[in-house]
């Protein structure tokens, strides 16, 4: 995966952004602030505090590690410069469950940005994967967690 370029809207890049700021001026600073605490309550090798801040450090430092990875590897999409009539990175596709006749509405987005909760589906995800190349109209058919799924595309927007 080392080099692999990351798909992200400009959304999901400025996310990251904010994020890794987050753990760079506030959590960071909170949890060295928690380690020398915790140093002066005496013996470090019973010090329940010391260890569990010097663990969230560790975990933060991670993290920094990984977001400054995916965004020097961002390969950031803007939707409002692209068009067209095919589902792409990026598209907001209307879709109508055929067998509920429910209609939902997602856009597809990188990894880091997905949570369907608000409509935004990864890019890698089997009903983004099921839609690519797909036109208004036509009919999509995959592998749900809870058995296939048919859907009807009602529009695709890139916006």
């Amino acid at each position: 995966m080392a080099g692999e370029r990351v798909p992200m809207t400009p959304e999901g890049q400025q996310k990251l952004r904010l994020w890794l700021k987050d753990l760079k001026e506030v959590q960071r600073p909170a949890v060295v602030a928690a380690i020398e605490e915790a140093r002066g309550h005496g013996d470090l090798r019973e010090n329940a505090e010391y260890h569990a801040a010097k663990e969230k450090q560790g975990m933060i430092a991670a993290q920094m590690v990984m977001i400054e990875d995916k965004l020097s590897r961002a390969h950031v999409i803007d939707p409002s410069t692209m068009s067209g009539a095919k589902i792409a990175f990026g598209a907001t596709v209307s879709l109508r469950d055929t067998a509920t006749d429910e209609e939902t509405t997602y856009k597809i987005v990188g990894g880091e940005e997905a949570d369907a909760a608000f409509g935004l589906i990864s890019y890698d995800a089997p009903l983004a994967r099921a839609l690519m190349g797909k036109e208004e109209g036509d009919e999509v058919k995959f592998n749900a967690p809870k058995g296939k799924r048919t859907f009807e595309v009602l529009s695709v927007e890139y916006k």
